[in-house]
């Protein structure tokens, strides 16, 4: 990252990942490149600090993350087993603050991680009293970010084909179907976007296989393209074998909400702006 000379919100927003509870963590490996750490074992020590701080201040409640081993190639084709951390967004605003703040990277980091954790605290503490069409706002904005962090996955795994890829995992979880056959279901225009037309709870699930097979293709270090197929199906049919299970509606029994999120942005603009004329 040293060659950059301006730096963005993007650097972190690039290397942040989603979990199947919709939380939001980034690797410490990762991590440690973007604040210009050289070294892991110095890197380490204010991950450390961080989490006796968080664990001081808030005992009992693990919001600094989990410790994983992730799998890198060490050459000749051998796979080794090293340390990770899956750090939350306040493990991470401790670490910027333990950080050299005259670094534009490290004074970014600390702008970035304070401002998020305090957003995502007022996100978590109201959503029970949103609307169905502000969830599905919030869940949306989710998998947008989780899929895209599945791109890089994907990517890194040898797909070179991601319709196929994606369609892999939407014929596991919806018993076959493609994304061309979800939107004819739903009885979409051409090319419109099915998860702007879920309600919160279809996008749930579609993010929870997101975010599963992201964590697949890395914990299981798949480097070719059929793999990667293979195991989006997979985590798609499981989940959906877990919702069959337990009683719970199957994702293409949702019914289609009435407006997209697409309409529903243009109308609160379309308000915004009358408001603003009678200003």
């Amino acid at each position: 990252m040293s060659e950059l000379k301006e730096y963005t919100e993007n650097i972190f927003e690039d290397i942040k990942h989603i979990d199947e509870n919709g939380n939001e963590y980034w690797y410490a490996r990762e991590l440690q490149k973007v604040l210009e750490y050289k070294e892991w074992r110095n890197f380490n020590k204010v991950i450390n600090k961080a989490i006796i701080s968080a664990n001081t201040s808030y005992p009992n409640q693990n919001l600094w993350g989990v410790e994983v081993n992730i799998p890198i190639s060490s050459g000749k084709g051998k796979v080794e087993m090293i340390k990770d951390y899956k750090l939350s967004r306040y493990a991470c605003y401790l670490i910027a603050q333990n950080g050299d703040s005259r670094k534009k990277v490290i004074a970014l980091a600390q702008t970035y991680f304070a401002v998020q954790t305090r957003k995502q605290e007022l996100m978590e503490r109201n959503y029970e009293s949103l609307t169905e069409d502000e969830k599905r706002f919030y869940q949306r904005n989710l998998t947008r970010k989780g899929n895209h962090s599945l791109n890089i996955a994907a990517r890194n795994a040898g797909v070179k084909n991601f319709d196929r890829f994606h369609n892999s995992g939407y014929k596991g979880l919806y018993n076959g179907e493609t994304a061309n056959d979800i939107a004819k279901r739903k009885n979409l225009r051409y090319r419109e976007d099915i998860l702007d037309n879920m309600c919160s709870d279809e996008l749930i699930a579609n993010l929870f296989r997101i975010s599963l097979t992201e964590q697949k293709l890395k914990n299981e270090n798949i480097k070719l393209d059929k793999e990667a197929n293979n195991a989006h199906y997979e985590v798609g049919k499981d989940i959906r074998e877990t919702i069959k299970k337990q009683g719970g509606t199957l994702p293409e029994d949702f019914l289609t909400p009435d407006k997209s999120l697409k309409e529903l942005e243009k109308i609160k603009s379309a308000i915004k702006k009358i408001g603003n004329n009678c200003n």
